[in-house]
């Protein structure tokens, strides 16, 4: 061996060097002769996920074999990094997040097994109603905060086109066409007032989602909306409920704004102060709330039609659906024009139309239903809020699948 090749090492100068297992520390060794590469600097490597270099070194063993040994931040252990166990965790999160993406075809799949088979969802009795509709108010309230209601209050003149869409225009539609289904479509007179019960309830959270999917910045705008007309609907429901049917069927105002409370507001109140004041909780219960409220409304969408199916199968269910169609129909179509016309010279005029055309065509029909069901004895109201249920659900996202496609573009 050429002797610049090779590098001569005292024992008492290689103080880095690993001793040999089963050797004592106190026997000598003279002299260890390492055959290395003349021209070989240190390597120096840079692991991901550390800012600290890592340089290779070699050991002499007993054997006459050679070993590198890292010198480092990172060369404690060749076990996972705790980045990686995160991201798996951070990955099953998201997993439980991201079941809300499942709602279209959820509500696709349910109406379609409650036709084909209601007694997969009739076990699911109105008493549960107002249960589930409180959860998915609790679960609302839970994602919201102080924060979003402030920036989206700054925009007060789409609130109010987003109000006057809610609780002018669709009770006007409302009302046209239960008096159209009792005087044009000789339906029964209940049938009729379900139909503009339907018109007087608030919006539905399903319009904040279906906002998001195709607007994501125009979400607090639409849950400020559907707040503000949930929490008024106390006050606002039972009175028109009062001016439109009262004179047709018994009206309990009273009932009504307790009933109103119970489901809605309260439940909405305990979210936002549980994410207020206990952030941890509250933090932990998030990424399961999506998959259980998939769950709920699937349960929501497929007992009415189940339950009512024998009306909706009747003579004049095909006149029911006929005119619900339309009334959401003109409702969507109402809210979309009339924010073109407020908003025609703002930059994000389209998607103030998208947002305020999913507050005005979509609304509470389960808590139209629940209403129906605790304050009129005639079954036949709470017909057209079932039905409403299937058909509000599956034209909203129909028109995020239309609406999202084009905004992608």
């Amino acid at each position: 061996m050429p002797p610049a090749a090779a590098a001569v090492v005292r024992r008492a100068h290689f103080a880095g060097s690993c001793p040999s297992p089963g050797r004592r520390l106190g026997r000598r060794v003279d002299r260890v002769s390492l055959a290395l590469p003349a021209a070989s600097p240190p390597r120096v490597s840079w692991e991901q996920g550390s800012g600290a270099p890592i340089r290779e070194r070699v050991c002499a063993k007993a054997g006459g074999s050679f070993e590198q040994d890292r010198i480092g931040a990172d060369a404690a252990s060749p076990s996972p990094s705790p980045q990686g166990v995160e991201e798996g965790s951070v990955d099953f999160l998201k997993i439980l997040k991201s079941a809300n993406s499942l709602i279209p075809h959820v509500v696709l799949g349910s109406t379609v097994l409650a036709l084909l088979y209601p007694p997969s969802f009739t076990w699911f009795t109105t008493r549960y109603y107002a249960p589930a509709l409180g959860f998915l108010m609790f679960a609302v309230g839970v994602n919201s905060s102080v924060k979003d209601f402030i920036e989206a209050i700054k925009r007060p003149d789409a609130i109010a086109a987003g109000y006057i869409g809610q609780f002018i225009a669709k009770p006007f539609f409302g009302f046209l066409f239960g008096t159209l289904a009792v005087t044009t479509f000789n339906l029964p007179t209940p049938v009729g007032a379900g139909i503009m019960l339907v018109s007087c309830v608030s919006g539905a959270q399903l319009s904040n989602y279906a906002t998001f999917l195709t607007d994501p910045h125009m979400a607090p705008l639409s849950i400020v909306m559907t707040s503000l007309s949930t929490a008024t609907a106390v006050f606002v429901t039972p009175t028109l409920s009062y001016l439109l049917i009262g004179k047709k069927l018994p009206v309990d105002v009273v009932g009504m704004m307790s009933s109103i409370v119970q489901i809605v507001v309260a439940p909405i109140a305990a979210g936002l102060l549980l994410n207020r004041f206990l952030p941890r909780l509250c933090s932990a219960i998030q990424p399961f709330l999506p998959p259980l409220s998939v769950f709920v409304t699937a349960l929501c969408v497929g007992s009415p039609l189940a339950i009512n199916i024998k009306a909706v199968l009747s003579p004049y269910g095909l006149s029911i659906v006929f005119l619900l169609f339309a009334f959401h129909t003109t409702s969507f179509v109402a809210g979309y024009h009339l924010a073109g016309t407020w908003f025609r010279k703002s930059s994000d005029v389209k998607a103030l139309q998208r947002t305020i055309s999913f507050e005005t065509g979509m609304q509470s029909s389960l808590l139209a239903l629940a209403l129906a069901n605790r304050f009129f004895p005639d079954p036949l109201v709470g017909v057209p809020p079932a039905v409403s249920v299937v058909l509000m659900s599956l034209m909203g996202f129909g028109l995020v699948m239309l609406w999202s496609k084009k905004t992608q573009v």
